[in-house]
């Protein structure tokens, strides 16, 4: 795989074009653009489960505001059974009945001031997220347009370079060239190193039988980091 000189080069154009990719992924502009990205999309699945929750308050607050109501008419029926009723055991348990619709009544109080109070709450969440995913929707169009001004600015560099690889990578190997640019998207870059004391970039160890098959511009890879080995 006598490939060294055009493997260097290439690697030496791609530099340039790694730098200019990652000065876009640095820049503010990209960072604001992909900030109110992922913003609108959580909204998108946040609100109508928002919905949904709102939904099943006020379904939860129509039955306990019936439940009181009907506590309430039990109430008012008793309050007049001691004057249709003589047997004093039957007022007790009338009394009873009545004592225990009570605390009933107060317990549902305490429900319905707890649910108002996180229906309220849950109103208050909805509103500020909605406010906030309409102010987000006017910065993401503006930060949208500039990224891509942004990116438009530096299309010629990139292209430029571009080509440059196509032109150099017709003289690399395909199954050497496709191994490279697969090493290229995980992130492994360089992705060709020189061979130092006899070890490579990462630490990994290359016996003398194994250092030989470099003689003559020929490249080697890693077992450990999969990168391509040369000597210099």
């Amino acid at each position: 795989m006598a490939v060294l000189n055009e493997l260097l080069e290439y690697q030496k154009v791609d530099a340039e074009l790694r730098k200019i990719e990652q000065e876009i992924a640095a820049s503010d502009t990209r960072k604001k653009y992909v900030q109110a990205k992922k913003f609108l999309e959580v909204a998108a699945s946040k609100l109508p489960a928002q919905d949904e929750h709102a939904v099943e308050l006020r379904r939860l607050a129509q039955t306990l505001t019936e439940r009181y109501r009907e506590i309430k008419e039990s109430i008012e029926e008793y309050s007049d059974l001691g004057e249709e009723t003589e047997d004093g055991s039957e007022i007790a348990f009338y009394k009873r009945s009545a004592q225990a619709l009570a605390d009933s009544l107060r317990a549902l109080k305490g429900e319905i001031s707890k649910l108002a109070s996180e229906i309220a709450s849950a109103c208050e969440e909805y509103k500020k997220m909605k406010e906030q995913t309409i102010a987000m929707q006017r910065q993401f169009k503006e930060y949208s347009a500039a990224f891509k001004k942004l990116k438009e600015s530096r299309a010629a560099e990139i292209e430029a370079l571009t080509a440059r690889l196509d032109e150099i990578g017709k003289k690399i190997p395909k199954e050497t060239l496709e191994k490279y640019k697969t090493k290229r998207k995980e992130r492994i870059f360089p992705v060709i190193v020189p061979l130092t004391s006899g070890r490579c970039v990462c630490g990994m160890d290359f016996p003398i039988a194994q250092q030989s098959a470099l003689s003559g511009g020929n490249v080697i890879e890693c077992e450990h980091c999969h990168r391509f080995i040369y000597k210099e």
